[in-house]
């Protein structure tokens, strides 16, 4: 393995998931005893801060909602402050297996940004519908635009190294959909390279979730608008 775990950040974003957090935390502090753990709490009105330091993380708590975008931009640069190589991504409603991680940063000895896929072949993980549309055309012109085959580009489990976290820490997008889509196009244009590993998405383990029928049906027009913004939008300058 290019790095060591004592050397990952794992940042997970987290919006009033007081019922989870805690749980996925001590899981993910069981399962990477070395790694350090950094729960965003996004604008929280419960007690999802609490939760996650009681369990052992480190935590930073936004005054309002930025969404994911923007927890994660804190996120990056809170790595490249304290001189972390790599920061992971990762889901605080336990949907993520932390044991996937390792085979994450594996993969950053021949690339910058390395995606947990869903759809590659690994585990029962079904979308249908407008999402399921959505998605499959969305991986088919990144995977285009990026020159990579990438069956899950709206993944939240993705592993990033110094190059990227020095991208991203000034330029990562806040905007709906754009922590994952746009930030694909930003890389990219950065000059990241980028890769996958097959995982299997867990069902999450409490609280809400954040879609339902009518957010779903939305989800099409709103990623292709999302593709749309980040392909006309102006090139990031190149972190190299």
């Amino acid at each position: 393995m290019p790095y060591s775990l004592d050397q990952v950040l794992i940042v997970m974003p987290a919006k009033n998931e007081e019922a989870v957090v805690g749980n996925t935390v001590a899981e993910v502090k069981n399962v990477l005893p070395e790694a350090t753990v950094l729960v965003i709490s996004d604008g929280s009105t419960d007690r999802t801060a609490e939760r996650a330091r009681t369990a052992g993380a480190d935590v930073l708590e936004l005054p309002i909602n930025l969404g994911v975008g923007g927890a994660m931009r804190l996120g990056f640069r809170y790595a490249h402050l304290h001189g972390f190589p790599v920061m992971v991504q990762l889901d605080s409603d336990g949907q993520h297996n932390p044991a996937n991680v390792p085979g994450l940063v594996n993969l950053l000895d021949a690339a910058n940004v390395a995606i947990g896929a869903r759809f590659a072949g690994v585990g029962e993980y079904k979308v249908r519908g407008p999402r399921m549309w959505a998605m499959r055309a969305l991986s088919t012109t990144l995977s285009l635009a990026t020159g990579t085959r990438l069956t899950d580009t709206t993944s939240g489990f993705k592993a990033h190294d110094s190059t990227a976290i020095s991208l991203y820490k000034d330029d990562f997008p806040a905007e709906y959909l754009g922590d994952t889509i746009e930030a694909l196009v930003i890389g990219h244009r950065g000059g990241l390279k980028f890769t996958q590993l097959a995982v299997e998405m867990r069902e999450r383990a409490g609280g809400v979730p954040s879609q339902n029928a009518w957010k779903s049906t939305k989800y099409l027009g709103r990623a292709f608008a999302a593709l749309g913004l980040a392909l006309i939008r102006p090139g990031a300058k190149n972190s190299r």
